[in-house]
């Protein structure tokens, strides 16, 4: 019996994306789009829509947030261990508008024993930012894609 070859960061990182990307159905369902991944880093998209906005006739923070933290998991997700949220704060620099494409550009900025911490970067079409969102990650047990890989 031969050994199988395995993954190298890169194949390994798109792999437990996409496994990943298969039971997001929250990220899915607001119409997120996957457009990078690598180790350690993940860029997603969303368009506001109108159900997305709050009384200011502005994006409602929540989905902002929820669009920076599917990127925090995806670019902490990449090692083929399962890893959570343990903490995560935001800070609102300008609006959203409805028709506004966001891009949410995730960065590992350390990651040590169970630990990671990942910093995201909202901004809208025009290059704008829009918001700052840090993720402390932890390792929980599991994995994403069958052992051995």
């Amino acid at each position: 019996m031969t050994d199988m070859p395995r993954m190298n960061p890169q194949e390994l990182s798109e792999a437990c994306a996409r496994a990943m990307w298969n039971d997001d159905s929250a990220s899915q369902r607001l119409g997120m789009s996957l457009e990078h991944i690598a180790p350690g880093e993940a860029t997603l998209t969303m368009t506001i829509t109108d159900q997305m906005t709050n009384g200011h006739a502005t994006c409602h923070g929540g989905y902002i947030f929820t669009l920076a933290d599917s990127a925090f998991a995806f670019a902490c997700n990449g090692y083929n261990q399962r890893t959570v949220g343990q903490q995560a704060s935001i800070t609102y620099i300008a609006p959203a508008f409805v028709g506004d494409r966001l891009t949410a550009d995730a960065r590992e900025v350390s990651r040590r024993g169970r630990g990671g911490i990942y910093d995201v970067r909202i901004t809208n079409a025009a290059g704008e930012q829009i918001a700052e969102f840090r993720g402390h990650s932890r390792t929980i047990k599991g994995t994403l894609l069958p052992e051995g890989v």
